[in-house]
């Protein structure tokens, strides 16, 4: 039943991550810039989360607990998002996506290098299905700068980092506990840096409400949820698991943006929804 519920947790934030994309389009043309928006979201998302735990009566993790998940807001996100917004002025947006996606199978290596996690059959099998799928998905990508595949692989290991930190960090605390920190931490860099750069707000009642989605859907439930189901099932699983948000943004995108959806992405989500039909038994047993 944990892991059962884990695995839910996981999917759950693998779809609220997935709006992401287009809550930031509808926000992009209300006016806000990505800076603006990553600001936004942390803010918004930080408040909830500090009133959350004070409604709670939860306190705040200590030591060297309340300082790994400090670099895993000010650092982690911060360093990912960075690299992977830059990464998308100097090369296609499908391209930076597929190189982002490989995060689960650096997870993978680097859960059995460092973390010594045994590596099924079963698990390669699933892992080479997602990450197969993941292409199909994301479709055909052109070419781009030679900066911009160094930012979108960067943004992958910084990512695969950040799992691998978080499945030993969150343990020692609350998801509530954690994601609040990780949030807080992320907003403060942001804040510094919107005081250096300024700001590019939304102009529009829809641009608001868009950049408030991406703070309270794709922040706020996705990390929570995230943390919450990496507690029980473990990195490998929940990176895997994750790759579930191409496919939710692809048909989010056709169904509200109007985009095409051809019939190799849609072989690719199949593949993806297998993969996660295959780790969902092998944890069931």
């Amino acid at each position: 039943m944990q892991n059962l519920v884990g695995i839910f947790l996981i999917l759950m934030s693998g779809a609220s991550f997935g709006a992401a994309a287009i809550f930031a389009r509808f926000a992009y043309e209300g006016g806000a810039n990505p800076t603006t928006l990553m600001f936004l979201r942390f803010g918004i998302a930080s408040v909830c989360m500090i009133f959350i735990m004070l409604m709670r009566g939860n306190a705040l993790p200590r030591g060297g607990t309340l300082l790994g998940l400090i670099l895993m807001g000010g650092l982690g996100y911060v360093g990912q998002s960075f690299c992977y917004f830059t990464a998308l002025t100097l090369t296609s947006a499908g391209l930076v996506a597929l190189l982002l996606y490989l995060y689960p199978a650096l997870v993978t290596v680097l859960a059995v290098l460092i973390l010594k996690e045994p590596m099924s059959k079963l698990k390669i099998a699933a892992l080479a299905l997602a990450l197969t799928g993941t292409v199909l998905t994301i479709g055909p990508t052109g070419g781009g700068k030679p900066l911009g595949v160094i930012l979108s692989l960067g943004a992958a290991f910084i990512y695969s980092v950040y799992i691998l930190v978080g499945s030993k960090i969150a343990k020692q605390g609350t998801a509530i506990q954690s994601s609040t920190v990780i949030i807080t931490s992320a907003g403060v860099v942001y804040a510094a840096i919107i005081a250096v750069q300024g700001a590019s707000f939304p102009t529009t009642l829809p641009g608001w409400l868009s950049a408030t989605a991406v703070a309270l859907i794709s922040t706020v439930l996705a990390v929570v949820t995230f943390l919450a189901g990496l507690e029980r099932v473990g990195p490998t699983i929940a990176a895997t698991l994750s790759t579930i948000e191409p496919v939710v943004t692809v048909i989010l995108a056709t169904l509200i943006l109007d985009e095409t959806l051809t019939p190799l992405r849609i072989g690719g989500g199949l593949m993806i929804l297998l993969a996660v039909i295959v780790l969902t038994r092998s944890k069931m047993g």
